[in-house]
């Protein structure tokens, strides 16, 4: 099974696109390489950035639901 891109950022899976965008603010500051040095940060930074990326466009969205 695929990545939960609802669960990285923390929503729900009818959150709006103000939601999702500051979902992923928040957890891109936390986890931004330049702002956090943990050994993982940079994969999780990675992850948000993909999961805000399919679900803040629509057509994306449609096919990861």
């Amino acid at each position: 099974m695929g990545k939960d891109y609802y669960n990285i950022l923390g929503i729900s899976k009818d959150a709006d696109e103000d939601q999702i965008k500051k979902a992923y603010r928040k957890l891109a500051l936390k986890y931004h390489p330049d702002k956090n040095s943990a050994p993982d940060a940079e994969k999780k930074f990675h992850d948000i950035s993909e999961a805000y990326e399919v679900l803040s466009d629509k057509n994306k969205r449609a096919v990861f639901d």
